[in-house]
C-alpha cells in the first residue's frame, strides 16, 4: 500500500480563510476542510486595516483541531495568503500595528508621487511587476512620505502569510513568490533591488532573507506547540502567495497552455523559465512574479468577480438575498452584449456601492444604465471574458508563443457561465479545476519539500488524477470576436 502522507494547510484569502488538511500519497491527493472563518478588513482611525489578532486566534483554532482529526503524525504546515499587504515588527518582535489593507486610501496619488522619485520605465527595468497602485511599494512610500511612526519603529517588514508562519514558528523570512509582488524585488535575479529601494528612500535595511518555496523554515515553537496540543510540526515555506500555490496546482501536461486563477481576482498568464522585461511587457503592463521550482508566473492582474461580489453585498444590504448561483441565471436570461465595461477601472477598486458605480461609468461612456440585476451581472461576466480575450492575444505577443488551451482553477470556476463566455470570447478550449488549487499547491509543495514526491509536474499528475476537471468548447466565436473587434477599435 502506497505511502500516505499528511499536511495542514492554511490558506487565507482576503475574503475567508480556511485550515485544511492534505492527504498526499504517490497516486492521490485528498483534501478535508478542518475550519473555515471570515475575514476582511477592519476600519482603525479612518483607515483600513487587518486584524491580526483575530486572524490569529481563528488559524490557531483550525490548527489545533487539524491537529485532532488528523490522528497521526502531521509532516508539515504552510500558510498561502493574498500578496502585497505586510506588517512590521519591532526590535522585539512586536507587532508595530494592524496591518494596511491593500484597498485602503493611502496609496492614492503614491505611483505618481513615485514616478517623480524615479522614472516608470526604470521602476518597471529594475522590477519586472505590474504597476498597480495596491502594490507594497507605494504602501510602503505612503508611510515614508507620512512620516510614519510605525515605520520609524521597525526592524522587519514580514509580508502577510510569513507572518503567520512567523508567530507559529518565531523565524522571520520573505517567501520569494510572496516577496515578488512587493515591487521591491528585482525579479531577473530574485533579490531585493538596491535601485529601487535607494531611488525611492525606502528603508531595505528592513527587508527580510529571501527564501525558496520547498523551504523548511522551522518548526511549530513549543510555545504554540504546548497552546494547540501539537508536537514539533515542521513549518514549511511554499509557494506563500496563493497563485503561485494555484498554479503550481494546474493540471496541466506537456504542450502550450495559459492559467487563469478566477476568484475575487483573475490573474491571468504563462509560465515561463525567466523573467521577461520588455518594451512589450511594459506597454502591456505584465508582472513577472515568482513560482515554484525555479518559474516565473509572467501575467497579468485582472479585477475579477470583486465587481459581482460588491454588487451582491450591495443588494443584500438594500434587502434583496440572491445567491451567486441565483445572480447567474438571471444573467444567462439577460440581453447579450447590451454594454461593455472596463473591468480595470480605477473606480472599481474600492469597496462600496459597486452598482451604482458601474452605472455612472456606463452614464459616463454613453451607454444604458440598468437597474435589472440580472442584466448588471452579464455585463460584468461578458466584459471579464472580452478583456481575458484581450490579455490573452497580449501574451502572445509578449512571449512569441501561442497557446492552446487555457487552465482556469479557483472558486470562480463554479460560475459556469463565466467559463463559458471565456471560451467563447477566447475561441479556444478551456479545462477547469481544481476549485481547491491554492489549497492542493500548498500541500503538495509542503510533499515536494519533505522528500515525498519529486517534481512539479509530478504533483500535477497527482492533481489530474485526484479531481474531476470540465471541458469547454468555444461557442458562437464568430458573434464573440466580432464584438472583441467592436470594443478593440
Amino acid at each position: 500500500m502506497a505511502e500516505v502522507k499528511k499536511y495542514i494547510a492554511v490558506d487565507l484569502g482576503a475574503e475567508s480563510g480556511r485550515v485544511m488538511i492534505g492527504s498526499v500519497s504517490a497516486q492521490k491527493i485528498i483534501l478535508e476542510e478542518i475550519h473555515r472563518f471570515g475575514n476582511g478588513p477592519i476600519e482603525e482611525d479612518g483607515s483600513l486595516k487587518w486584524d491580526v489578532e483575530k486572524l490569529m486566534r481563528e488559524i490557531k483554532v483550525g490548527i489545533s483541531k487539524a491537529a485532532k482529526a488528523a490522528r497521526t503524525q502531521i509532516w508539515g504546515i504552510g500558510v498561502d495568503s493574498w500578496g502585497v499587504d505586510f506588517g512590521l515588527l519591532d526590535g522585539d518582535g512586536k507587532l508595530v500595528e494592524n496591518p494596511y489593507h491593500y484597498r485602503d486610501s493611502q496609496t492614492n496619488g503614491m505611483q505618481e508621487k513615485a514616478f517623480e522619485l524615479m522614472p516608470k520605465r526604470d521602476i518597471y527595468d529594475n522590477s519586472g511587476i505590474q504597476f498597480m497602485q495596491l502594490n507594497s511599494l507605494y504602501q510602503l512610500l505612503a508611510m515614508r512620505l507620512a512620516n510614519s511612526i510605525a515605520l520609524a519603529k521597525a526592524k522587519d517588514l514580514v509580508f502577510i502569510g510569513d507572518l503567520v508562519s512567523y508567530y507559529l514558528s518565531g523565524k522571520i523570512f520573505a517567501e520569494y513568490t510572496l516577496g515578488s509582488t512587493s515591487q521591491f524585488m528585482d525579479m531577473r535575479t530574485g533579490r531585493w533591488s538596491k535601485a529601487i529601494m535607494d531611488g525611492l528612500s525606502l528603508p531595505s535595511g528592513i527587508l527580510p532573507k529571501v527564501v525558496a518555496p520547498g523551504t523548511v523554515v522551522g518548526q511549530l515553537s513549543a510555545k504554540v506547540g504546548q497552546e494547540l496540543g501539537c508536537g514539533p510540526i515542521p513549518v514549511i515555506a511554499i509557494g506563500a502567495h496563493d497563485t503561485a500555490s494555484a498554479v503550481a496546482a494546474v493540471p496541466a501536461s506537456e504542450g502550450r497552455w495559459a492559467y487563469l486563477s478566477s476568484g475575487t481576482w483573475s490573474l491571468m498568464g504563462v509560465e515561463v523559465p525567466e523573467a521577461i522585461v520588455s518594451d512589450k511587457t511594459y506597454r502591456y503592463e505584465f508582472t513577472n512574479e515568482g513560482g515554484v521550482e525555479n518559474t516565473i508566473r509572467l501575467l497579468k492582474n485582472i479585477m475579477g468577480l470583486w465587481l459581482m461580489q460588491e454588487c451582491r453585498r450591495q443588494w443584500q444590504r438594500e434587502g434583496t438575498e440572491l445567491s451567486y448561483d441565483e445572480l447567474e441565471a438571471l444573467a444567462e436570461q439577460a440581453e447579450p452584449f447590451a454594454c461593455h465595461l472596463n473591468v480595470d477601472e480605477s473606480a472599481f477598486l474600492p469597496p462600496g456601492d459597486m452598482p451604482k458605480r458601474i452605472n455612472e461609468y456606463l452614464e459616463r461612456t454613453g451607454q444604458k444604465t440598468t437597474d435589472d440585476k440580472g442584466q448588471m451581472i452579464r455585463i460584468i461576466l461578458e466584459s471579464l471574458a472580452l478583456r481575458y480575450r484581450a490579455v490573452m492575444e497580449y501574451i502572445q505577443d509578449a512571449t512569441g508563443q501561442t497557446v492552446d488551451v487555457l487552465h482556469i482553477v479557483g472558486g470562480g470556476i463554479q460560475n459556469e457561465l463565466l467559463c463559458q463566455f471565456t471560451a467563447n470570447a477566447l475561441g479556444m478550449k478551456v479545462i477547469t479545476g481544481p476549485i481547491e488549487a491554492t489549497a492542493s499547491g500548498n500541500i503538495l509543495m509542503q510533499a515536494i519539500a519533505t522528500g515525498q514526491i519529486k517534481t512539479l509536474s509530478e504533483a500535477r499528475e497527482i492533481v489530474r488524477k485526484s479531481f474531476e476537471l470540465k471541458e469547454y468548447q468555444p461557442q458562437d466565436a464568430a458573434v464573440w470576436k466580432e464584438q472583441y473587434e467592436r470594443i478593440k477599435n
